[in-house]
């Protein structure tokens, strides 16, 4: 079962093996959020307490989605929290996907096969969600 216990021992796994050079600065959270078909994942700091949260869709408590799109997410996630957004590190550029930062960032980290894997499943997934819409049409 995939649920928010599960989602932080995913997260501590990425960052203690992965991202060990990225010191935690400010209290980080993560949890599943509301079921959203095109927002994967999603960070945020509170600038009262200067906490850290990232939102992981609902969807993606099912058992059908390969635990390396869950990872690819919250890596990704991750280099935001990295690279200074949505955290008190350093602002390494000007906008959080500047060319192509993310995937950089990834493959630097040895998480290449997290983003092919995320690339091969978000093909088949987004022409699942055109057939689904297709049906919705009145």
């Amino acid at each position: 079962m995939r649920d928010d216990k599960w989602l932080l021992s995913r997260l501590d796994f990425i960052w203690s093996n992965h991202f060990t050079d990225v010191p935690q600065i400010n209290p980080v959270f993560i949890k599943f959020g509301r079921f959203a078909r095109l927002r994967f994942g999603s960070i945020k700091m509170d600038p009262r307490s200067k906490k850290t949260y990232i939102t992981i869709t609902g969807m993606f408590k099912d058992l059908k989605v390969p635990q390396e799109v869950v990872d690819h997410t919250i890596a990704h996630e991750l280099c935001h929290y990295a690279h200074g957004f949505s955290s008190p590190h350093s602002r390494l550029h000007r906008y959080p996907h500047e060319g192509g930062v993310i995937k950089k960032e990834i493959e630097k980290r040895g998480l290449i096969y997290l983003y092919k894997a995320y690339r091969q499943w978000i093909r088949s997934y987004r022409e699942d969600l055109k057939e689904y819409y297709k049906r919705k049409r009145w």
